[in-house]
């Protein structure tokens, strides 16, 4: 069904995209028809997701500057430019790979865009890499959050813009 959004089994080599990722989830939404590729894809999550996304990012760069993390778009330059805050790593018309390492985690988002002409879908998946007790903190402090922004960013596929 077009539109629907649900969680997946991460369907990527964790170890090529995030060596020793402790965390790693996927979701995917049915676009059917609708042509776009991975870019475009991650392009309208991020920008066109809901606008308390963007609070909540806001509020995390005020709340983690203290302990010398990064935020938005901070850190060296990513080889395909940046898509919002994320960097991105790779990319290819199927995939695009996202984010950055920093002290206390390293984090990656994949957008596969795959699929038959009529069954198109678009998968999410995020990997996590802590490095610390402020890291796993931080994932912990995160976790409560992290499905309904993932769920929310893919509505934005779908959706028209904010």
């Amino acid at each position: 069904m077009n539109g629907t959004i649900r969680e997946v089994a991460p369907e990527v080599d964790a170890n090529a995209l995030l060596s020793g990722a402790q965390f790693v989830d996927a979701f995917r939404v049915e676009i059917g028809t609708a042509q776009v590729n991975a870019r475009e894809a991650c392009t309208r999550m991020v920008l066109h997701g809901p606008r308390w996304i963007d609070t909540l990012l806001r509020l995390r760069n005020v709340l983690v500057t203290p302990f010398g993390l990064k935020t938005s778009g901070e850190g060296e330059p990513a080889p395909g430019g940046l898509i919002g805050l994320f960097p991105v790593l790779s990319e290819t018309p199927e995939r695009l790979v996202a984010g950055f390492d920093d002290s206390h985690l390293d984090f990656r988002i994949v957008v596969d865009v795959t699929g038959a002409a009529a069954s198109r879908r678009v998968t999410s998946t995020t990997l996590v890499r802590t490095h610390n007790l402020l890291g796993r903190t931080y994932l912990t402090l995160i976790m409560p959050f992290h499905k309904l922004v993932a769920r929310s960013m893919l509505r934005g596929i779908v959706e028209p813009a904010r």
